[in-house]
């Protein structure tokens, strides 16, 4: 199989360093040193499951040396994914499933709208990973697990081979039986603590010890829980709960990418996390005061990064 890693960083440096391990063919579009690191010395995974170097068929910055993929696995931020999918729909045929991982509960939906719908399966991922230095990723926190799936949760042999795939490069794959909640399960989880951690700049040990900062935690937690039941996502009364378990869990000194973003000042996913419910509750008439607050408390700096 013929797979393109849009995005090296933490998440797509991980899998398509586990893929390029196997006999199938892995492109990575990366960028700057990154990606020159990667072309010189391979793509090196530092992770709590075990360390590897890998070296991808194909490595660059540049569509137009690419070969028809098979599978387009999308790992770049949420807030890249329409451009990064219109640009790559002229290198792809009327077989390339396209399968997307950001963080984000409308990623499906937006790669609708570009690419052609039964080409486009819906995913998610759990994991903590980042860049540490050019050609280096780290997965300090969290075994990486993958779930993935067609959008109407039909198995089909499509999304039976990538899971064989999967397997075959030693990842934690399945394909749940419901994506959409597995995708809001993540949503809820990442949103009830990404855009807070970059309001206190502190990590998830103190915010959760923080009987104020954990109550609003809570609260996003709880508006997020209702959108989700009001369009049609029924979460388990339990998953907030569960949420919190997991939060609890956690090492002390975690960070979520996205507070990373904010903290450093660089454009974030805010939009697509709690700007999303935001504008969600707004259409569907139900209230989201805290996420209102998070989201307007730190759009300001949003822009100036945008800027």
């Amino acid at each position: 199989m013929k797979i393109l890693i849009y995005g090296a960083g933490g998440v797509g440096g991980f899998i398509g360093g586990k893929l390029a391990k196997t006999q199938h063919q892995v492109t990575l579009i990366a960028r700057g040193e990154h990606l020159n690191a990667i072309q010189k010395n391979g793509l090196t995974v530092e992770s709590l499951t075990g360390n590897f170097t890998a070296y991808p068929h194909h490595a660059t910055d540049d569509l137009s040396t690419i070969e028809v993929p098979d599978l387009v696995i999308f790992a770049t931020k949420s807030w890249q994914l329409q451009q990064v999918a219109k640009d790559i729909l002229q290198y792809t045929n009327d077989n390339t499933l396209f399968l997307p991982l950001q963080n984000g509960a409308d990623n499906t939906e937006k790669l609708n709208n570009i690419l052609p719908e039964a080409q486009v399966l819906s995913g998610l991922c759990r994991m903590i990973s980042f860049i540490k230095s050019p050609g280096v990723i780290s997965n300090p926190d969290i075994p990486p697990t993958f779930l993935f799936g067609e959008q109407d949760n039909t198995r089909t042999p499509k999304v039976e081979t990538i899971l064989t795939v999967f397997k075959e490069a030693g990842l934690n794959a399945n394909i749940p039986e419901n994506i959409q909640i597995a995708i809001w399960q993540k949503f809820l989880f990442i949103t009830t603590i990404s855009a807070i951690g970059g309001l206190t700049r502190a990590p998830i040990g103190m915010m959760r010890d923080n009987p104020y900062i954990k109550d609003l935690m809570l609260k996003t937690a709880q508006e997020i829980y209702a959108i989700a039941h009001a369009k049609g996502i029924l979460l388990a009364e339990n998953t907030i709960d569960k949420t919190f378990a997991a939060i609890a869990r956690q090492a002390p000194e975690t960070t979520a990418s996205t507070q990373r973003d904010l903290m450093e000042g660089k454009p974030s996913e805010l939009e697509n996390f709690n700007g999303y419910i935001v504008k969600e509750g707004k259409k569907l008439g139900i209230p989201t005061p805290v996420n209102e607050m998070i989201y307007e408390l730190l759009s300001p700096q949003e822009e100036i990064a945008r800027s």
